[in-house]
Formats: C-alpha cells, structure tokens, sequence
C-alpha cells in the first residue's frame, strides 16, 4: 500500500522528483527506467526492508569494486510478447538476443554461488523464484550461426537448396568472369569490376558499345555515358539462381518458424529472466545513487518514530560536494514524548531546508532508497505526510494565500492522526500577526492532540513558548553568529531562537533613533522574551563550543590510557616471553643430566650382568647416585643464592661481600694478601684465591 500524501504536489514540493530523476539516470535497461519513474512510496516494512537492504548489498559490491555480471541491457520485451503470439516468426537477430538473454541468466546463477548467496542474501532473492533452462539456448545453436544467419544443417531442404546455389554462383562467376576479359581487351567497359542491378550480375558497358553486347539492358549512369547490361549468356543461369534463392529463403522462413514455435513455451520463462535483469539493473541504479549522495541504510520501525543523526538533504549534498563546500548535518529525534518541533530563527537561516531534508529523507526511506544520514538512524513508518510550505520570500499575501493556508490546516485536523508525517513552514503567516498567531497555536495544539509527529516553521513568539505548556511539543533553534551575521545553518533542539531583528538592524548600522523607536512600539514582555532568547542561543553556543573541546579532551585521554596499557601489556608479554625461555633453558639442562644419569645407569646394569664382582658395582651405583644428589644440592643452593644476590662486576676488595665461584657460599672479605684473600663465612675464616671470587650484592625486592 502506498503512502497517502497532502497534497498531490507533495513530492515536488520536497523535490522527490529530483530524485527519481537521479536514479532515472543511473537506469540502463527500460525497465528499471520505468519502474524507477514510476517509484511509489510504500507503507509495508517487509518491503521497504527488503528494498533498503538490497540497494545496501550492491552498495558494498560497488565499493569492493565487484558487480554482478548483468551484461543485457537491450529491451527485448517487443521479441518476448512475439514469441506469445501464434504463428509469430522471430529472425535471426531476435533470436540471438533472446539467446544473450539467457546466457546472461547463466552468468547470474554462477556468481550466485552458496557463499555470495549466503553474503547477499536479499539479492539473491531476486532469482530465487526461477532457474536457468539451458534448452532455450540449445534450441538456438541447433539452428543459427553467431552471426543469426540460419546455418546449412539446420535441415536437409535447406542443405540441397544451398549446395545448388552454391553451383550456380560459381557456374555464373565463372562465364561472367570470361566475358568481362572478353570484352576488357575488346576496349568496351568502362569498368571491369563486376556491378549489381536489381540483384543481378551486370557489365558496366560504354554507352557508344551497348549495341555490341547482346543482352538485357538494367539501367543507365547519370551521365548516360555508361549502360549496364546482363548478358544473354547468364540471364538463364540468374533465374534459375533467383528460383533457389526463392525456396531458400522459404526453407528459412519454415526453420525460423519451427523455432519460434519451440521457444514459445518458454516465453513465460524468458520474460521472468528480462525482469530479473531489469531489477538488478534498478537495484543497482539506487547503489549509484547512495554512493552519490553518502546514502546509508538504516534501523527500520514499524511506528511512528524518528531519530536521525547527521541527517543532509541529499540534494544539497550533490550541489555542495560539487562546489567543495561542507553540508551541516542536523540531528533530530521525535517519538511518543516529543512529537513536534518548532524550529525558528532568522531567515535564511536554513529552517526550510531543515523541513525538507527530513521529509525528503522520509519519502526516500519508504521508497527503498539508502538516505543521506549516519547509519545509525532509525526511521518509523508512517501512512501518511501531509505538507504545508508557504512563500515565505513574498513581501504581500493576500486574503486568498491566507485562505488556502487555512483550508490546507482544516484538512491537517481532520485527517491527522498517530500514523501521520506532517511539515508546516511559518505557520500561521499571511495574516494579522496576534490572530495568526492565535490560530496557529490551536492548530499546534489539535495536532498534538491527535498524536501526529511533525516539525513546524515559525516566527511567533507565542509558538516558541507551546513547549512548556503543551505536551509532546519541543523547541529548536538555527543557530546564528551574531558577531558576523551569519547563519551557521545548525539545528539546536531543546530551545527557541531569536530572529535576532534588532541585532541584525544595529549591524547594518540602522541609525540608534529608529531601532529605538521600534523597541518602544514592541511590546515590552515580547521585546524582553526576544532580546532573552538572543542571549540564550549565544551562550548555548558557547556551552556547545565547550563541549567539542571538552570531548575532544576525552578522545584524547582515551586514546593516550589506551597506548599506555598497550605498552604495559606489551612488556607484561616480553616478561613472560623470557621467563618461559629461562624456564625452557633449565629445564633442557635437566633433561640433558637426567638422560647422562640414565646413560650411566644402564652402563652399570650392564656391568652388573657380567661381572662377579657385585659389590663393586653397588659402590660403582651408591657412588654415581650420590654425585647426583650432591649436584642437586649444589643446584638448588646456587637457584637460592641467585635469587638473592646479584653480580656486581667490580674487583674484590677488603669489605666486600663476595661468592665464590662454585656458587656454594656467600661470605665477606677480611683481608687481601697478594693473589688470596681471607672471607668470612659463619664464624670460621678461610683463604681462598683471588681469581675464585665475584663481588655480589643483595637484590632489591
């Protein structure tokens, strides 16, 4: 079901057919063209779903620089509706066609393998319902060349006839060949190359010499000065090749005629396989439009419900990103709890196009189109829009403008309703200021009433101030720099705005008298509430400026924490990396005694079983099994002094602490003497050598 819109005009007031216009163009078949003209703006989230996310699959094909092999863009719809006429007969080249058709189809079906089926889903969808039939292609090769032309095979008449043509051209090129040497070297042609005239082989003959040649005179030159003539030696070979050419062309007639008939049945077939082609052809076109316009495809609701972020009217992105100018994105959120926004300032402030872009970008997203927003917005649906836009640039209205106003808001009130899109720019314009005023903040406040979402234009104070008395209905503002005099054509929900009169008067340097004496004949609470609003948007914006720099100090403090516990882990990692090495070094060195251990042991076995001697081998065992325990010891009492103690590197002098280089004990030295020295360990002294000493120190815990 399509969408209901007020009034007709709505969709060339919000400029959807500029649009279509653009996706028109990006159609190469006539029937993506078509159904791109005719694009509706539908009301059923499975199919606005389905739409949206085929448009977004061949969005992503596009940007990897892939695409589906949909070659055929010849309409051939005029060849398929022959095809269902009885006793129809396609040529040649008809055929050939239907024949790219479906090999086209063929390609289709192969790039659709089981992982792109899985990948695109939704596009895969377009050929779910039909399958590739290789007889219709069969059917064609049995009887036509790659050229179209009906080959010599195709049945056996046709063979005979063609064999015979086939004799009589030779026979006739062969006598046609040795009267033009004849009559060559006779002097009477004006050209020896052989002419054709009403399909027969002719002598281009002088005109003075046409006389000489007995034959059939076809025709003249244009200055008479050459006749050309069929010689009477040929004219029975020419009717007789004209004879076969006759039943040839008869027998071809037959054969084309048999084939038709046998593709006929697969007609149904063929113009399934013609729309598949036109479908992808239209999904595509809208790919190109997205990519052009930063098309993006977002959360769909079956309710009505708006949350856009960064939201661009597409139009003028196009117009901008050609004249290398920046669009503002604008946010908006309307729902059960804010259902309608006022939006005022100055003008040409960009409140219209605000207005616009959001019901543009609704029309679009119903209609299956990626829209120009961020990919995280969400769109409701709505069954229908309603749209209201005044001219805003004229300096007069008349009583009839304000009628029509009026009877455009009539028809608002009576039909709105929860599932109703509306737009109104400058409500209630086009009449007395306070009663225009009045009757707009009625009409505000029915809509609210019926639970219609919309967005509304305006200059009247009174509307500015609704939100805090009528439910559902919220401020905004398009920013101005006062400074400069400026729009900066950013949308500030929460607040109203100034329309900034005064300040606008004074910057164009108005004299202070005049501004003065229109201070004095505005009224006083509406002259404070104005000048109010004024300095709350400059501070809002400084508020805002604030917050983007505040924000960008978060980003980079998260960016800074998170290189900080990068490099952390990252040591953290070395550490373990060289603990598992150290591990894995000790634990080789062990492996390697345990396997020289196990090696001796086996020897002695060995021993045992030879020598009568037993005894000795036990001393032999006791011995070996000791030396082992005692490098054990000796092991774990090295682990626990490295553990404790560090290496220093320096020479040994009296008062160090020192360890020996057997790694067995730790003492202090007492007294050098030449090459020895005496340390302390426990309570009993002892000399050792110089050279068997290393300086060590207690290591920090």
């Amino acid at each position: 079901m399509a969408m209901i819109l007020f009034p007709e005009s709505a969709t060339h007031q919000l400029e959807f057919d500029k649009i279509k216009a653009l996706l028109v163009a990006h159609c190469k078949t006539e029937f993506a063209k078509i159904k791109a003209d005719n694009l509706q703006i539908q009301t059923k989230k499975e199919f606005i779903e389905l739409s949206l996310q085929q448009a977004h699959e061949h969005k992503l094909l596009l940007q990897s620089h892939l695409d589906l092999p949909c070659d055929n863009t010849f309409n051939i719809s005029k060849e398929i509706r022959l095809l269902e006429i009885q006793g129809a007969v396609l040529k040649g080249e008809q055929l050939l066609l239907l024949k790219k058709l479906t090999e086209n189809i063929r390609q289709i079906f192969r790039w659709f393998d089981n992982e792109r089926r899985i990948a695109y889903p939704a596009l895969a969808l377009v050929i779910s319902e039909t399958y590739f039939e290789k007889m219709v292609i069969e059917l064609i090769d049995d009887v036509l060349d790659e050229s179209g032309n009906v080959k010599d095979n195709a049945s056996e008449n046709l063979a005979t006839v063609r064999l015979s043509l086939y004799k009589k051209r030779s026979e006739l090129r062969r006598i046609f060949n040795k009267i033009v040497g004849r009559l060559n070297k006779l002097g009477y042609l004006a050209d020896i190359e052989e002419s054709f005239m009403n399909g027969r082989r002719v002598l281009a003959v002088f005109a003075e010499q046409k006389r000489m040649e007995k034959g059939i005179l076809h025709g003249e030159s244009d200055s008479r000065r050459t006749s050309f003539i069929e010689p009477e030696e040929t004219t029975e070979l020419h009717n007789e090749i004209f004879s076969l050419e006759i039943k040839e062309g008869r027998e071809v007639y037959k054969i084309l005629q048999a084939l038709t008939l046998k593709l006929s049945i697969y007609a149904p077939l063929l113009k399934t396989y013609h729309n598949v082609l036109g479908e992808f052809d239209f999904i595509k076109a809208k790919a190109k439009l997205a990519i052009d316009i930063d098309g993006n495809y977002p959360t769909l609701h079956d309710r009505a419900f708006l949350n856009l972020k960064k939201a661009c009217h597409p139009l003028l992105y196009l117009y901008n990103k050609l004249s290398g100018k920046v669009t503002v994105p604008v946010n908006v959120t309307l729902d059960d709890a804010h259902r309608i926004l006022v939006i005022s300032g100055p003008n040409a402030g960009g409140k219209t196009v605000t207005l616009k872009a959001i019901g543009l970008l609704q029309m679009m997203v119903q209609s299956g189109l990626l829209v120009s927003c961020n990919p995280d917005s969400e769109f409701g649906i709505f069954k229908q829009l309603m749209i209201h836009i005044g001219d805003t640039q004229s300096l007069e209205f008349e009583l009839s403008t304000y009628s029509s106003h009026l009877k455009n808001m009539r028809y608002f009130m009576e039909n709105a309703n929860g599932k109703t899109l509306f737009f109104i720019d400058e409500l209630g314009s086009g009449s007395d200021p306070d009663l225009g005023g009045a009757f707009a903040e009625v009409i505000m406040e029915e809509l609210a009433k019926k639970h219609s979402i919309g967005i509304v234009t305006t200059h009247y104070l009174n509307l500015k101030v609704m939100a805090n008395k009528v439910p559902g209905i919220i401020n905004g503002a398009m920013a101005f720099d006062e400074k400069n005099l400026r729009p900066l054509y950013k949308l500030m929900v929460g607040k109203p705005g100034s329309s900034y009169t005064f300040s606008i008067a004074q910057r164009i340097g108005l004299h202070h008298y005049l501004i003065n004496r229109a201070r004095q004949l505005v009224d006083e609470d509406h002259f404070r509430l104005d000048k109010l609003l004024n300095r709350t948007e400059q501070e809002m914006q400084k508020v805002e400026e604030d917050k983007r720099k505040l924000s960008q100090l978060l980003k980079e403090n998260e960016r800074l924490k998170r290189e900080m516990e990068t490099q952390i882990s990252r040591e953290r990692h070395q550490q373990q990396i060289e603990l598992l090495k150290h591990g894995n070094k000790v634990s080789i060195e062990k492996l390697s005694e345990l396997k020289d251990l196990e090696r001796k042991l086996k020897a002695l076995v060995i021993e045992w079983r030879k020598t009568e001697n037993k005894n000795e081998v036990i001393k032999m065992i006791s011995a070996l099994l000791f030396d082992q325990k005692e490098k054990f010891t000796v092991a774990k009492q090295q682990k626990k002094i490295d553990e404790k103690f560090e290496e220093t590197g320096k020479e040994v002098s009296a008062g160090d602490k020192v360890k020996m280089k057997n790694n067995r004990q730790i003492g202090i030295v007492k007294e050098i003497r030449g090459k020895k020295a005496i340390i302390q360990i426990g309570i009993m002294p002892m000399t050792v050598n110089l050279a068997d000493l290393v300086v060590v120190k207690e290591k920090k815990i």
